[in-house]
């Protein structure tokens, strides 16, 4: 095993978990929780288990399947993991509820949602007045951003439930999605449709962020270090040849079908939804200041919470992403 030379001895123990490259001691079990079944948007997870990166930075990683019943922010403060898959809001409202929960690193470097609209309309703009399906959680995301930015109003909400129909059979109706779900959705069923990503028109918060709880950070930042050092090379990894890790997916996830798969490697890398934004050089998964703090100043102007309800520092860390470098 090589050794790491250390000069600060405060933060040893994560900067030994950077330099670890092998060891005989048993690997330390890890549990981690997704934000939904097993697809390629959870690729690097996957795949960082599949080429065993993981192992041979000390963990035993288990990686658990998020889904519509599974509460993954519960799970992790009842110690049922020791990181989950979440969203910057999510951490900011677990925080104002007192949740010991902090943001540590990202997948995406924007958000995947997007706005489904028919092709007459050319901007997000042109949809003030139309019908949009929302799910229930855009009301406290990015909804509200929305209405201040194109002039929305909730009376131009109303609920999705997951089904492209509603949007087929009607041409004055728009809808929310996923980059990766319900673009591939239509196009199998022949619909045409203009797709606006929010996170290129200007919503900041990350997407699939990654969160751990704070006595973990605390008491284990090496096991944390190590965690996401093979979680990112698992990502440069799988965007390359994602072989090993969608056949992890499909066996956590039988219903996934090969050609679901296809589209959504090509949208992660065409899009540079992992590898652009600051991951170009900060290396990928990284998260800045600037970025938190343009997140959570939007949150407090649209009323998600106070900024004496949440303080920035208390929200996420950079300590571990500062030091991981994996460059696309």
């Amino acid at each position: 095993m090589e050794v790491c030379r250390l000069n600060v001895m405060k933060r040893s123990a994560l900067l030994a978990a950077l330099c670890f490259t092998g060891s005989a001691v048993a690997a330390t079990p890890f549990t981690f929780i997704t934000n939904w079944y097993a697809q390629a948007e959870h690729g690097g997870f996957y795949q960082a288990k599949a080429e065993g990166l993981y192992e041979k930075n000390g963990l035993d990683v288990s990686i658990r399947m998020g889904g519509p019943q599974v509460n993954a922010t519960q799970l992790l403060v009842a110690g049922q993991a020791q990181c989950i898959i979440t969203d910057d809001i999510g951490v900011m409202m677990a925080n104002k509820r007192g949740l010991p929960v902090q943001m540590v690193a990202t997948t995406f470097q924007y958000d995947p949602t997007v706005v489904i609209t028919h092709d007459d309309v050319k901007k997000l703009a042109d949809l003030k007045g139309h019908t949009v399906l929302i799910s229930a959680s855009a009301h406290s995301s990015w909804w509200p951003w929305a209405k201040k930015k194109f002039g929305f109003s909730d009376e131009m909400s109303r609920p999705y439930t997951f089904n492209i129909q509603p949007f087929i059979m009607d041409n004055s109706v728009a809808q929310q999605g996923f980059m990766t779900s319900e673009p591939f959705a239509l196009q199998k069923a022949n619909a045409k449709a203009n797709v606006f990503s929010i996170g290129q028109e200007g919503y900041p918060p990350y997407g699939n962020s990654i969160a751990c709880r704070n006595d973990v950070i605390q008491d284990h930042p090496e096991q944390v270090a190590a965690f996401l050092k093979a979680t990112m090379q698992g990502w440069k990894d799988y965007l390359a040849d994602p072989s090993q890790g969608n056949a992890l997916i499909k066996k956590a996830n039988p219903n996934m079908g090969d050609d679901q798969i296809a589209y959504s490697v090509e949208k992660l890398n065409s899009s540079g939804i992992i590898t652009g934004g600051a991951a170009k050089t900060a290396g990928i998964g990284s998260i800045t200041d600037a970025r938190m703090g343009k997140t959570w100043q939007m949150a407090v102007d649209n009323g998600l919470f106070s900024a004496d309800d949440v303080k920035l520092n208390k929200v996420y860390t950079t300590q571990f992403m500062s030091d991981i470098k994996v460059l696309p």
